[in-house]
């Protein structure tokens, strides 16, 4: 008997961790797409014509704080780091890739992607190894 009990939790702790994982994929392209997927508009220096953009210093941060807070929430709700930080890695990378891919003239967008997915790797693996750290302590 205490088989099967043990065999019915892991069987629907997969299935949280799966459903958890889609949500955490959608919520990810959602928190690309908000800050900084919707926005293509480039800014014109009227003095000295150089262009920059899409993207503006406080979008990037906003994503970021938001990125931050799912990687804490999903952590709090008990999604291991090997689902997270993977799943928010690929999902904001390949949301990034698609829009760089069509407005790319240079063919660099694949460097930026590398980029984008190192960056991922490393701030969600971070913030979720902080978060587990504090969530542990606050257990003891």
């Amino acid at each position: 008997m205490d088989h099967r009990q043990d065999a019915t939790g892991s069987a629907s702790n997969r299935v949280r961790s799966v459903l958890g994982a889609v949500v955490l994929a959608g919520l990810t392209i959602a928190t690309w797409w908000s800050w900084l997927g919707s926005d293509t508009t480039y800014q014109v220096d009227p003095v000295t014509g150089q262009r920059t953009g899409p993207y503006e210093a406080w979008q990037v941060a906003g994503c970021v704080l938001c990125l931050v807070v799912l990687a804490v929430v999903a952590t709090m709700i008990g999604l291991h780091q090997w689902v997270v930080v993977p799943v928010m890695s690929v999902a904001f990378t390949v949301a990034w890739s698609g829009a760089a891919i069509a407005a790319d003239r240079s063919g660099l967008w694949g460097v930026g992607a590398v980029m984008v997915a190192v960056g991922m790797v490393v701030g969600s693996y971070v913030v979720v190894s902080a978060a587990r750290t504090v969530l542990a302590r606050r257990q003891r």
